[in-house]
């Protein structure tokens, strides 16, 4: 094999320099391969990893076209004369490859080329470790739905309608026997590492290439990879590592996938949950990440409880689970005030039917928190736990969607694409008894003159009354965000009187008449 690469790549895709190398020892541990990356505007250096059976490997995202030159050095080699090294060439990019997502307009997200990203995501744990037909039907479900985020686990999880067997492990060994398992019984196998024998200093290799597989599967369906890192509910023994444990993990897991556009680091699901990690192990592990990511893609971190400290400064957004039975997306306003970067709420609970008050909201609430979240300028995330004969949850395991909510979010993903600007914020001078959006741009003027967003939520007016000035015309609009219809309701200026049909969940749209 030698070393083998391709000569040509386009802008913000994967160049990966494959190299034979030595097989003694513990590779993993035992030898190192470092890549550095130069064209006229950048030049990186990143470490490579270990893929198994004498194969190390670089990976390289180019931010930019033109011509790049690349050397690969490290104890790697049976040969320890002169570096490899070679040249590329970075071409344009497609039409749907838009860069990495990066924090925009402060509270909101943007590709790296400009183009607004309005974030429309969903939480489905395991997906990734099913069977190759179920992967195959939750990325067709992704697509129909419309969702351009979902968050995803790379250790397999430990609960609820999850007692069985993933299709691979990250480590190399054997794990506990998993028939000694009930749903009356599992709490006490949490976290122990009892009954396994892992090697944790030698990966799965064969684990990590089926989940760059599902990564690169969303990323051309433009779907944005928030991979969840580490997680509490575990009875493989995962989330009790050693700190060199842990570091050795983390490193692994950059070199492998720091190079994919669509990726997102998300340090924890439910942080404050785990036996044997402090903040100062989290810290730790931000500081590994922006050390070895050299693309800075976005990090945050979710909470069960207490908030991790959002004002963190390696953390780009709010990764929020709500904290009351009742608000959520209404607590969106003071986020944003406090923290001043953008609040995605990941879990805002689940339509679904389950016993947990947190997996069985009616899809009617499920669509009425997205609206309320994004009418106040934050990224509300979806999640279905319907009960099923099979124990199969889309929250965990994905596969097909069984609700209703999701039907709904393109509709509402498009009216957010045709916000002015980038971002929609909450302007509160219009009035206490209703929910108004403007661009973010606008948000601290008065009056807003151009495009008011305006959401009745559970409120069931009649009619409205608006008034902004006596010259400028305005174009209006009444949505119904529940049955996904737009009426036209003319040209208005001065003081004006639009009827309502009385019904939950209506939406005005107002825009200056062009």
């Amino acid at each position: 094999m030698g070393t083998s690469y391709n000569k040509n790549v386009e802008r913000w895709d994967v160049f990966e320099v494959s190299c034979e190398g030595r097989k003694d020892g513990n590779p993993f541990t035992d030898h190192d391969i470092t890549g550095n990356f130069k064209g006229q505007n950048e030049n990186v250096t990143v470490d490579g990893f270990y893929d198994g059976d004498g194969v190390y490997k670089v990976r390289f995202m180019p931010s930019f076209e033109g011509e790049y030159e690349f050397t690969i050095s490290g104890s790697f080699k049976q040969d320890q004369g002169e570096e490899v090294s070679g040249r590329f060439t970075v071409t344009p990019a497609s039409e749907d490859n838009h860069g990495p997502v990066r924090v925009a307009n402060t509270y909101h997200f943007a590709y790296e080329d400009g183009t607004p990203y309005y974030s429309v995501g969903t939480t489905c744990y395991v997906w990734d470790l099913q069977s190759d037909e179920r992967i195959d039907q939750t990325l067709e479900s992704l697509t129909e739905a419309g969702f351009n985020k979902i968050r995803f686990c790379v250790f397999p999880k430990h609960y609820d309608y999850n007692l069985g067997e993933p299709r691979s492990y990250p480590y190399e060994g054997t794990p506990m026997d998993s028939s000694v398992l009930t749903k009356d019984n599992f709490l006490q196998y949490t976290g122990a590492a009892s009954g396994n024998d892992w090697d944790f200093t030698r990966f799965n290799t064969e684990h990590f290439r089926h989940i760059e597989k599902c990564i690169l599967a969303l990323r051309d369906r433009g779907i944005e990879a928030d991979l969840i890192v580490m997680h509490p509910y575990d009875r493989w023994g995962f989330s009790c590592m050693t700190e060199k444990q842990d570091d050795l993990y983390w490193k692994y897991v950059l070199a492998r996938f720091s190079a994919y556009r669509n990726i997102w680091w998300s340090l924890a699901n439910e942080y404050d949950l785990f036996l044997h990690k402090t903040i100062k192990d989290w810290e730790r592990y931000a500081s590994i990440i922006c050390e070895k990511d050299a693309y800075s893609h976005l990090r945050s971190i979710h909470n069960c409880r207490p908030f991790y400290d959002h004002t963190r400064p390696w953390i780009t957004h709010c990764s929020i689970q709500r904290q009351d039975l009742y608000k959520s997306a209404e607590l969106v306003n003071e986020w944003r005030q406090r923290y001043k970067k953008p609040v995605v709420l990941d879990e805002i609970a689940y339509e679904g039917n389950i016993q947990h008050g947190w997996g069985n909201i009616s899809p009617e609430e499920m669509v009425r928190r997205f609206w309320e979240a994004v009418c106040r300028g934050g990224y509300p995330g979806h999640g279905e736990t319907y009960m099923s004969g099979d124990d199969v949850l889309w929250w965990s395991h994905g596969g097909r969607l069984k609700g209703e909510s999701w039907k709904r979010f393109k509709f509402l993903h498009k009216i957010m694409c045709e916000t002015p600007g980038i971002g929609l914020a909450p302007y509160e001078k219009c009035g206490w008894d209703e929910v108004c959006a403007v661009p973010e741009e606008t948000a601290q003027m008065t009056p807003v003159r151009d495009y008011y967003l305006f959401y009745y939520s559970f409120m069931r007016p009649s009619f409205r009354e608006f008034y902004f000035d006596d010259n400028t015309e305005v174009d209006v609009e009444v949505i119904d965000t529940w049955n996904m219809t737009i009426e036209d309701r003319g040209t208005h200026k001065g003081r004006f009187k639009i009827e309502l049909p009385g019904r939950e969940y209506m939406a005005v749209r107002i825009r200056k008449h062009r």
